[in-house]
C-alpha cells in the first residue's frame, strides 16, 4: 500500500468528524433558538387569569349551608362556586373522570398516553373517538377561551395546563373546572346545570343525570336541553355506552340509564327568602358567599303558609312572618310578603321592616313595667269602666266595659282602659324610652311627643322590632338585636334591658293564659293580638320557650282592610306558623326567684285593687309617700366589715298613709314602721329597686345600686 492511499481514509474520517461536528453545532443552535422563542412565547403568555376565572355568582345560603338565592353575574351568567368534596355526587365524578382523564390524578397537566392514543384512535377508525385534552388542559381553554382550534391553540393549551398544575392542587383543579364547564345558554358548572334541569343541587345524581351532565360540556350549545333534547339525549346514552366498553358501568345499568327520559325545560333558580337575600347583597359587599342564620326548611314553610292565607283573605291582602330565635336572636325565617313577585300586594316591599300601627300590641309592655313598679300584680282588681284623661276618653274595641276585673284578665281580653290607667301611671315618655332602650325604634308623629294614645297603636313601629320586643320577655326581661347575616363579630351583641325579670315572667305567664284560636291548644303559647286604627293593621305575636314569632295582615298600601283583624286574621296563623315549625312548643322559664304567686285574698293590702291617680283619697291633707332615703340612683356601700354578709338598709319614708308595705325588686318585705322607717336586707351586689306603697295605692320607687 503507497502512502498516498493510506493518507486518503484519514482525510475522509477528518472530514466526517467535520462535519458531525458543524451539524451538531447548527443543531444545538437550533435547539438553543427554538428553546429561546420557546420560552419567550410562554413568557409572552402572561400570568394565569386565575383571578377572573374564581368569579363567580354571589350566592346566599342558609345556617346550614343550603342555597336560599343566587345572583347572575353582571354578563347575565350563572356560575355557582363548587366544593367537590362536599357538593357534588361521587359517582357523577367517578364517571366524569373515566370519560375525560382517566389519568387526572397522575399526569402533571399533560397527558401522553391519551394524546397517543387520540391519535391512534383517529388513524385507524377516520373519527376522533376520545379526546387527547386532559381537564387540566380544558380548564385551561375555559379560562382563555378562543374560538380557533390549530395546534398553536392545543400546544398554548398544554403551557398553560402545565403552568395550572404548578399552582393549583388536583382538588382546586377540579374544582374550578366544574365551576366553568359550559352546559348551553347562561349555565355554567356544575351546580347551575343540576339546578337548572333536574331542580336540585348535583349531591346525589343518577347514573343518567350523571351521564348527561358529562356529555353536555362537549358541545354545550348543540346539545342545549331547551332547543336540541334528541341531540343531548343521544350524546349521553354514547357515555354511557362507552363506560359500558371499558367496564366502569354495567349493561343493566346503562339499559335502564338509557330509558330515563332528559329533561326540556330548564326550572328557575330558587328565590327562597328573597327580601333578606336581598337585604343582605346590598349590606354586606363584594361576598361571592352570604351566610344568613335562616332555616332554610322553616323558611319554606311559612312561605307556603303566608301564600296560602294571603289568597284566601283577598286579593290585596299581605302577610308577613317574622321568627326568631329567643337564645339567640338569630332570625329563622323571614317572609316579607306572601309573593315576591306579586305587584298587587307589592311583593318586594319587605313589611316586615315596615313602619305600622301596632295596635294593643304594646300593652304587654304596659303590664310590665306596672308590675316592675310594684303598684299591681297580675292578680290585683282593676275597674274597666268609663274614664277620662283630659279630653281623651278610651273605649274598648267592642264598646263594652267588664266592670272589675283582674289585671290578668284585662291583659288577656285586651282591654283598653285599665292598659290606659296603668300608662298615665307609668307614664308614656317612661314606656317610650324603655322601649328604645330596648333596641325598638318607635316612630311618633311629627312635632308629637310620647302620649296615651301610644298605649292603643298611637306610635309607628316595625314588626322585627316588636318581634325582638316580645323576645324579650321570653328571656325574662332582656333584649337582643337581632341578626341576620352571620359574621365573624357576632359576640359585639350585648343584652338590652327591656324590664326586670320578675315582670317579665309574670307578663309571659298571664299571656299563655290569653284564650287561643278556634281549634287551637290553649296554655302552650304566650302571645297578643292588636288591630290598628280603621282596620289597617292585623297583627299576633306569640311565644314559647324555645322560639318568638311576629305575623303581620294588612295591606301595603295602608288602606283599611274592613274584618281583618288580629285575633280573626293574625293568630290563626301565628299558631300554624308554630305547628309548621315541626317541634312542640317549648315551656316558658319557671318563675325567677323572688316571684309573687298569690291570689288575690293574700296580696298585701296595696296589691289587692288599683285604683287611678285621680281616685286616691286621702285624708288629713296626707301627701303621697315619698323616699327620703336612700335616694334615686345612689350608691350604697352595704358590705360589712372583714367580708361579713351585706348589713341591713334603712329605708325613710315621707307622707303616705299607713300601713305602708315595703317591696324590694317586686317583692312585698314587710310594713313601714310608724316613724316611717324600715331595715331592709339587701338582695346583693348590683342594682336593687325599693318601692313603698301606702293604703290609697299610692306608691314611690327608687333604684339604688348596692356594692
Amino acid at each position: 500500500m503507497s502512502a498516498t492511499s493510506a493518507i486518503i481514509p484519514v482525510v475522509r474520517r477528518q472530514r466526517r468528524w467535520r462535519r458531525l461536528r458543524l451539524a451538531g453545532a447548527v443543531s444545538v443552535a437550533a435547539g438553543l433558538f427554538l428553546i429561546g422563542s420557546f420560552a419567550a412565547w410562554v413568557v409572552s403568555l402572561g400570568p394565569l387569569p386565575l383571578a377572573q376565572a374564581r368569579q363567580v355568582s354571589t350566592t346566599v345560603v342558609d345556617r346550614n349551608g343550603k342555597l336560599l338565592r343566587a345572583y347572575a353575574m353582571t354578563d347575565g351568567r350563572w356560575r355557582l362556586p363548587v366544593d367537590a368534596k362536599t357538593n357534588v355526587d361521587p359517582g357523577y365524578l367517578k364517571l366524569l373522570i373515566a370519560y375525560e382523564d382517566r389519568r387526572f390524578r397522575f399526569h402533571a397537566g399533560v397527558d401522553p398516553f391519551a394524546l397517543g392514543r387520540a391519535a391512534l384512535q383517529l388513524v385507524t377508525r377516520g373519527h376522533i373517538v376520545s379526546g387527547g385534552s386532559t381537564i387540566t388542559m380544558q380548564l385551561a381553554r375555559l379560562m382563555e377561551p378562543r374560538r380557533e382550534r390549530s395546534v398553536y391553540a392545543k400546544l398554548r393549551q398544554m403551557v398553560r395546563a402545565l403552568e395550572i398544575e404548578r399552582q393549583l392542587t388536583k382538588d382546586q383543579i377540579l374544582d374550578l373546572y366544574l365551576a366553568l364547564a359550559p352546559y348551553g345558554g347562561n349555565l355554567e358548572g356544575i351546580r347551575a346545570a343540576s339546578i337548572a334541569y333536574f331542580g336540585k343541587e348535583p349531591k346525589r345524581l343518577s347514573l343518567a343525570e350523571s351521564a348527561l351532565l358529562v356529555a353536555l360540556p362537549q358541545s354545550p350549545e348543540n346539545r342545549r336541553l331547551d332547543r336540541y333534547p334528541d341531540v343531548a339525549h343521544a350524546a349521553r346514552d354514547r357515555v354511557l355506552d362507552r363506560m359500558v366498553e371499558d367496564g366502569h358501568v354495567s349493561a343493566e345499568d346503562a339499559a335502564q340509564a338509557k330509558e330515563v327520559p332528559v329533561p326540556r325545560l330548564r326550572k328557575p333558580m330558587p328565590i327562597l327568602a328573597p327580601h333578606s337575600a336581598d337585604q343582605a347583597v346590598a349590606t354586606v359587599k363584594d361576598m361571592p358567599l352570604i351566610r344568613l342564620t335562616l332555616d332554610s326548611g322553616l323558611q319554606k314553610n311559612l312561605e307556603a303558609l303566608a301564600r296560602d292565607r294571603a289568597i284566601a283573605l283577598g286579593p290585596n291582602i299581605s302577610v308577613a312572618i317574622i321568627a326568631v330565635d329567643n337564645d339567640s336572636a338569630d332570625v329563622l325565617a323571614r317572609v316579607g310578603s306572601p309573593d315576591y313577585f306579586d305587584d298587587r300586594r307589592a311583593g318586594q316591599v319587605d313589611m316586615t321592616r315596615a313602619v305600622r300601627s301596632p295596635g294593643s300590641t304594646l300593652k304587654p309592655f304596659i303590664y310590665g313595667l306596672a308590675f316592675e313598679d310594684g303598684f299591681v300584680h297580675p292578680e290585683s282588681l282593676i275597674d274597666d269602666r268609663p274614664i277620662r284623661f283630659g279630653s281623651y276618653a278610651p273605649e274598648n274595641f267592642d264598646m263594652t266595659f267588664q266592670g272589675t276585673v283582674p289585671v290578668r284578665k284585662a291583659l288577656q281580653m285586651s282591654l283598653n282602659v285599665p292598659a290606659i290607667a296603668l300608662l298615665d301611671r307609668v307614664g308614656a315618655s317612661r314606656l317610650s324610652s324603655r322601649l328604645k332602650q330596648a333596641g325598638a325604634n318607635l316612630v311618633l308623629p311629627k312635632d308629637e311627643a310620647p302620649g296615651l294614645a301610644m298605649g292603643l297603636g298611637g306610635v309607628g313601629i316595625t314588626l322585627q322590632d316588636l318581634v325582638q320586643l316580645y323576645g324579650g320577655l321570653a328571656r325574662l326581661g332582656s333584649t337582643r338585636p337581632l341578626r341576620e347575616v352571620m359574621s365573624a363579630n357576632d359576640a359585639a351583641r350585648e343584652s338590652l334591658r327591656l324590664m326586670d325579670p320578675v315582670a317579665a315572667w309574670q307578663v309571659g305567664n298571664v299571656l299563655i293564659g290569653t284564650p287561643p284560636p278556634e281549634n287551637a291548644v290553649h296554655n302552650r303559647i304566650a302571645f297578643k293580638t292588636g288591630t290598628s286604627y280603621g282596620y289597617r293593621d292585623a297583627w299576633s305575636i306569640g311565644f314559647d320557650g324555645r322560639i318568638t314569632i311576629g305575623v303581620w295582615v294588612g295591606r301595603p298600601d295602608g288602606a283599611p282592610a274592613p274584618g281583618i283583624v288580629g285575633r280573626t286574621a293574625a293568630a290563626p296563623i301565628l299558631f300554624d306558623a308554630f305547628a309548621r315549625t315541626g317541634k312542640l312548643p317549648v315551656p316558658l322559664p319557671k318563675p325567677p326567684k323572688g316571684t309573687l304567686v298569690a291570689s288575690n285574698a293574700k296580696l298585701p293590702l296595696p296589691l289587692r285593687r288599683f285604683r287611678p291617680v285621680g281616685e286616691l283619697v286621702r285624708t288629713g291633707g296626707e301627701q303621697a309617700p315619698h323616699i327620703q332615703f336612700p335616694l334615686n340612683g345612689s350608691r350604697i356601700d352595704a358590705a360589712g366589715l372583714d367580708g361579713a354578709p351585706f348589713s341591713a338598709m334603712p329605708v325613710k319614708v315621707a307622707g303616705g298613709v299607713l300601713p305602708m308595705t315595703m317591696l324590694v325588686n317586686g317583692v312585698a318585705v314587710g310594713e313601714i314602721d310608724g316613724r316611717r322607717q324600715r331595715l331592709v336586707d339587701p338582695p346583693g351586689p348590683g342594682f336593687a329597686r325599693l318601692t313603698v306603697i301606702d293604703a290609697t295605692g299610692a306608691a314611690d320607687t327608687v333604684v339604688v345600686r348596692i356594692q
